[in-house]
């Protein structure tokens, strides 16, 4: 059974409208993500989960273009929308990135997989209990198990659309975390949520030449520049 990356997109997005086609050194945000995700140390299948419906189109074209298998669900259910990419694919492990993460580290989520893989009685792994990590590098992996239990006892409209919260607070779920190295790096925003957020990835990623450079590597040419320093101001 396939271990699969599932990579939820869509355009409505309510604070950065379209941000997932957004370019980025000739690339968009979301091309970017799912070839960081087929990168990953142990992953076999790259999924983009999309929600149903005509605006969202241009998202299926573009991870269509990149090769990536496409899923459409529910865009409010996103639980549901991952669940049934995981069972349609009929994954053995899910691994959760979002496209809103374009400097997602194919290592990092590696070593997340691997972490869970380690245990057979595990059932989640993160690296964002406590943010130790730039924001934009969170990564979850689960069973197949997990995720079924997941999307049939977790009933509150908030645990539908944001996936995970019941595997992570549920007592008989066993969890792994992986922490990073410092907690004033989890201050950093190395994700897309705001405009200020897209002018700083437009800086930086012009910057990172090619290949996929590990976060480290990434964190380097920020530490380089004051410019970036000044863009990644912490937004709220």
């Amino acid at each position: 059974m396939p271990n699969v990356a599932i990579v939820q997109a869509r355009m409505t997005s309510t604070r950065l409208p379209g941000k997932v086609l957004e370019d980025l050194a000739g690339q968009t945000v979301l091309r970017h993500v799912l070839t960081r995700c087929a990168a990953i140390p142990g992953i076999d299948i790259v999924c983009c989960a999309v929600p149903e419906g005509p605006e969202q189109e241009p998202v299926v074209r573009e991870a269509e273009a990149f090769g990536a298998t496409v899923a459409r669900g529910s865009e409010l259910d996103v639980l549901d929308r991952y669940y049934t990419a995981a069972r349609d694919l009929g994954a053995d492990i899910v691994m959760r990135v979002t496209s809103d993460c374009p400097l997602i580290d194919p290592g990092l989520c590696g070593d997340v997989l691997a972490a869970l893989l380690a245990d057979p009685s595990a059932d989640y792994a993160a690296n964002n209990f406590v943010h130790r990590y730039p924001h934009g590098l969170d990564c979850e992996a689960f069973t197949w198990r997990a995720m079924e239990r997941d999307w049939q006892q977790a009933t509150e409209p908030y645990d539908r659309e944001h996936v995970t919260p019941w595997l992570r607070r549920e007592p008989e779920i066993k969890r792994i975390s992986l922490e990073g190295p410092d907690e004033a790096l989890g201050k950093l925003r190395w994700t897309l949520d705001y405009p200020e957020d897209l002018e700083f990835c437009k800086a930086l990623f012009p910057l990172l030449g090619d290949g996929i450079p590990s976060w480290m590597e990434t964190l380097k040419v920020c530490e380089e520049n004051k410019h970036l320093q000044e863009l990644n101001a912490i937004r709220r």
